[in-house]
């Protein structure tokens, strides 16, 4: 425990051990007997004496530490005070009027320029002045000029709103028009530098030159309306003229000098009223409701008769002032040149459908020969080919009988002449069907060997006989094509080849090109000229050198016609004294290079190969159906035979047993097709394997079939596929069990 309180100054606290320690030797003068206790005493004393000595001397290094103190500070406040002299020297030199506020927006420093243009706020300027009271004092200023409908609340409201951002400038009009231009800047610890700068030189000076501007602007907007071959007036928000042109002053026979300025638009209406018509239900009333209407105008356009004789186009649009324009277009020269030509159109219209008509006529009776000669050639060519059937019979026979060589020699003519014949008939058909669009062709993968043997068979004689080399290069390849018809384009081509060339040889192989098969004939034959290489492939066209034996020039047309119907590329390529090559694209089958599929190679001897194997037959023809029947069960089948399509039903639902294969006839009467039974029949037993026999070779068939993967066998049935297809559906029935 303390004797003295440390919380005293210093100087009291020596003061008091001073009096301790005197007390304290007093006591020991007075009790020099009590030795002990006197000794004890004179410690204390000597204590203490040492304490004030520490005191003391901590008290005056404090002293001499204030004093230092005292000296910096006064340095500094000489300092500050003159650096706060230079501020306000320096923002005194400032051409504009400076003011600072702190970040507690408030007045710190501001020169004698600021507001000095607004004397009446100049004088309550004052240090501590809040920046809103600033604003409100400008605000209420009479010399502040407002904005036409501006409060001093709104100005006000605008200007803090202004003060929100960190950094913007913005000009402000005073009486007597004057303009400060205001430029406000946040500083780095939140304070605000105002900037205030007259610019009201510069902006008297921008008006002058957008004054003299806009009338430069406005006199070469006049001298271009006046250009214009278009009548041109222009009104202000208050519907009063402002602007027009000289073809407007022409139109409306207003006078060319300043007496109209300011006509409103209902004078200048009422003016020229008497003149026009109007067209379309269009009428002055409700013209002025347009131009009198308060909400945004959409523009308009109509006509009007100008003394029963001109023709204007009239467009009334709206300016963004609120005032509108409008345009008077003379097109009395278009509509009449649009009506001479709407009269030609109607005399043309009226001789096209005459024309049509009759090249209707023309058509329809061109397209009866045309069906009549077909016919007719059909009809013929079937008629003949009869007789001449029989006549060749009749000549075989008759050369069993003949022994003389003289005799079988002219015998052996007349067979090749009515080989000939017979060949000339065919190739009438052939053409007639194939102009007719009545050729059916049934495209399916054909092996490339299957057509190049047996003609290489066929026509390696012929070749051999005129001395000419016949080769057929072999092919392993498959393509998509008619067999029939593309058996008949290589025949012609390969003739033909061999017909026309005299020394040499023919050579037919196929190469790939592009994922098609490319069939090429070449011979060493005189060539084509170009001017040639089309005419050949025309009906009764034979080339140069042709004797009359050599038919009649049907050949290439039926090649030309059968490629076009099976969508193969047929082109020719020759040259004169070096021969010529034709070639014919074609697509490759899938899967071809090696054999077609599962489908079997053909044998003579089927044996069982239906063995075990269920078919459900229907079929109306009862000598077809017994045929087909005895045909498969030769083989091993076992054979449901029925007449219609309800005996079809009603068999499979007494037996309970769901065949292997369907065969369907097409027509099997009274409006149900073999189509129609077969999806009965899917909806009871699920997918069975079916095939329809149809003679009907329509694409709407074969489209109907692939679309329920059906198989169609065309009439007459070919043994073959029938047999092929039956056993494949075995072979794959077999591998699933």
């Amino acid at each position: 425990m303390s004797i003295v309180n440390p919380n005293d100054p210093l100087e009291r606290q020596n003061e008091k051990l001073l009096v301790i320690a005197q007390s304290l030797m007093r006591r020991v003068e007075q009790k020099n007997d009590q030795s002990g206790l006197a000794y004890q005493q004179f410690e204390r004393a000597a204590l203490l004496e040492t304490q004030v000595r520490q005191r003391t001397q901590e008290l005056e290094r404090t002293l001499d530490l204030l004093q230092d103190s005292n000296a910096r500070l006064e340095q500094a406040n000489f300092e500050t005070e003159a650096a706060r002299t230079n501020i306000t020297e320096a923002i005194e030199t400032i051409n504009e009027g400076f003011a600072l506020f702190d970040p507690d927006e408030r007045l710190v420093l501001f020169n004698s320029r600021f507001c000095r243009d607004i004397a009446d706020v100049a004088d309550d300027l004052a240090e501590g002045l809040p920046f809103q009271e600033y604003v409100e004092l400008v605000s209420r200023s009479p010399h502040l000029a407002h904005e036409s409908g501006e409060s001093p609340a709104d100005w006000a409201a605008a200007r803090l709103s202004r003060h929100s951002h960190d950094h913007v400038v913005f000009n402000v009009r005073l009486r007597w028009n004057r303009w400060l231009q205001i430029s406000e800047h946040r500083t780095a610890r939140g304070g605000t530098v105002i900037l205030q700068t007259d610019v009201t030189d510069m902006m008297r000076s921008e008006r002058q030159q957008r004054d003299q501007l806009l009338d430069q602007q406005a006199r070469i907007l006049q001298a271009t309306l006046d250009h214009l071959n278009q009548g041109v007036c222009i009104f202000n928000h208050d519907k009063e003229l402002v602007g027009w042109n000289k073809t407007m002053s022409d139109f409306a026979a207003m006078p060319a000098d300043e007496s109209v300025h300011g006509l409103t638009f209902s004078a200048l209406l009422a003016n020229i009223r008497n003149e026009l018509t109007f067209h379309d239900g269009f009428d002055d009333a409700r013209l002025s409701r347009w131009a009198n209407h308060r909400s945004r105008r959409k523009p308009i356009a109509f006509e009007v008769t100008r003394n029963e004789v001109q023709i204007l186009s009239v467009f009334a649009q709206e300016m963004p002032d609120r005032g509108f324009v409008i345009s008077f277009t003379d097109v009395t020269s278009e509509r009449q040149a649009a009506r001479a030509l709407f009269d030609m159109n109607e005399t043309l219209e009226a001789g096209v459908i005459a024309r049509t008509e009759e090249l209707g006529v023309a058509l329809a009776e061109a397209e009866r020969a045309n069906a009549s000669k077909s016919r007719f050639v059909a009809a013929a060519s079937h008629d003949l080919l009869q007789p001449l059937s029989a006549a060749k019979l009749f000549m075989s026979s008759l050369s069993d009988q003949l022994d003389t060589p003289q005799t079988l020699t002219v015998l052996g003519k007349a067979e090749t002449a009515l080989a000939g014949v017979e060949n000339i008939i065919a190739a009438l058909l052939d053409i007639s069907k194939l102009d007719a669009g009545k050729a059916v062709f049934d495209v399916q993968p054909v092996k490339l060997s299957a057509i190049f043997g047996p003609l290489r068979d066929e026509l390696t004689p012929v070749a051999t006989a005129k001395g000419l080399s016949l080769t057929i290069i072999e092919s392993s390849l498959s393509v998509q094509s008619d067999p029939g018809y593309l058996r008949r384009i290589m025949q012609n081509l390969i003739s033909n080849a061999i017909k026309y060339t005299t020394a040499g040889r023919v050579v037919v192989g196929v190469r790939r090109h592009e994922g098609s098969a490319r069939i090429e004939v070449w011979d060493t034959g005189p060539g084509i000229a170009e001017k040639d290489q089309q005419t050949v492939f025309q009906e009764f066209e034979r080339l140069d050198g042709a004797t009359p034996n050599d038919g009649l020039g049907l050949g290439l047309a039926i090649v030309d016609r059968a490629a076009k119907g099976l969508g193969h590329d047929l082109n020719l390529r020759s040259e004169i004294g070096r021969g010529s090559c034709f070639t014919l694209d074609t697509k490759i089958a899938l899967g071809s290079g090696d054999t077609l599929g599962s489908i079997p190679q053909f044998q003579a001897d089927w044996g069982d190969a239906l063995d075990g194997m269920i078919v459900l037959l229907v079929e109306n023809d009862a000598q077809l159906a017994t045929a087909m029947t005895f045909m498969m069960e030769s083989h091993g089948a076992e054979v449901l035979p029925a007449g219609n399509a309800q005996d079809a039903k009603e068999l499979l639902e007494e037996i309970q047993l769901v065949p292997d294969v369907v065969l369907l006839d097409y027509q099997l009467g009274s409006d149900v097709t073999g189509i129609d039974l077969y999806r009965d029949l899917q909806a009871a037993y699920g997918n069975v394997p079916a095939a329809v026999i149809s003679a009907d070779h329509s694409q709407a068939l074969r489209r109907d079939c692939a679309a329920l993967s059906l198989k169609l066998l065309a009439k007459p049935i070919d043994k073959e596929k029938l047999l092929s297809f039956l056993v494949v559906l075995r072979e794959e029935g077999v591998e699933q069990t």
